[in-house]
């Protein structure tokens, strides 16, 4: 997409070096992945698949390791002190459970995180876009403009900040704010994009905007999510995850799996017996 922006004012695209995680083929797909923190089992056996370009809505009630399993994706549970994890996770057909140095990097280039509550890093609203772009070596004043203002439009931001380009980013709403996280990981070009609980600290409205905005990207991106909100994943998944106590209940089609769910748990589940 980048070579796209940058072909309309006239520049080329160089590209950092890549590795051998790199590949064209962005499936992503768990198989037996089990999951502890210290000598406490979290996930159990995870064995699933992530369809490309839909929204994959993981559910489940308050503790079943939701949040972990969306982290394991990106190693971001990495930073969880004793955490240990066996099994397979597969983007592109490269296990990223062995990943590290710069195939660590690049992983968390591919599958960007939009967290719970937004998290602008403590610089300028431009500076927040711009500071991926340097760091996958994207240079020069007119391509990072170019990619600025491309994102935040993309997130509908750009007529609401673009007098105010130079200003700290944490002087933006809430809503904003985590629109702004979402432009920052857009602007690296990730493959996948992870939303944990990325509307809980929203007003109405705002999670209306951040909602309509993941179903326009499905399109470029796959996306998953972590919702207790089971309205939002009606009104938005293409495919479900139902997960309870670390396991992996049920996965389909979000029509088959709340209209037609085949075990008792999910049946429980979405009609309120637990959360």
């Amino acid at each position: 997409m980048l070579s796209r922006i940058f072909k309309q004012i006239g520049f080329s695209v160089i590209k950092p070096d890549t590795d051998d995680l790199l590949h064209a083929d962005a499936r992503l797909e768990v198989r037996h992945f089990d999951l502890w923190i210290g000598d406490q089992p979290i996930l159990k056996d995870i064995s699933l698949q992530i369809p490309e370009h839909k929204i994959t809505c993981i559910i489940g009630p308050s503790g079943c390791g939701k949040s972990t399993l969306l982290k394991s994706f990106n190693r971001l549970i990495d930073s969880v002190d004793g955490v240990r994890m066996r099994g397979s996770i597969t983007l592109g057909g490269q296990d990223i459970l062995r990943s590290n140095g710069a195939n660590l990097i690049d992983l968390r280039r591919r599958i960007g995180l939009v967290p719970q509550r937004p998290c602008p890093l403590p610089m300028s609203i431009y500076g927040n876009i711009a500071y991926g772009c340097r760091i996958h070596g994207i240079r020069g004043r007119r391509k990072l403009d170019a990619v600025v203002r491309h994102y935040l439009t993309e997130v509908g931001l750009w007529d609401e900040v673009k007098e105010r380009l130079r200003e700290p980013a944490g002087g933006l709403s809430i809503g904003q704010q985590q629109r702004l996280c979402l432009a920052r990981s857009l602007a690296v070009e990730p493959e996948f994009i992870l939303a944990d609980e990325a509307t809980s600290a929203l007003d109405p409205q705002s999670s209306k905007i951040v909602e309509d905005l993941f179903v326009k990207l499905k399109e470029h991106y796959s996306i998953i999510m972590v919702t207790h909100t089971l309205r939002q994943a009606l009104r938005i998944a293409d495919y479900v995850v139902f997960i309870y106590m670390g396991e992996v209940i049920e996965t389909g089609d979000a029509g088959q799996v709340f209209h037609h769910p085949q075990h008792e748990l999910t049946r429980n589940y979405l009609s309120g017996v637990f959360s």
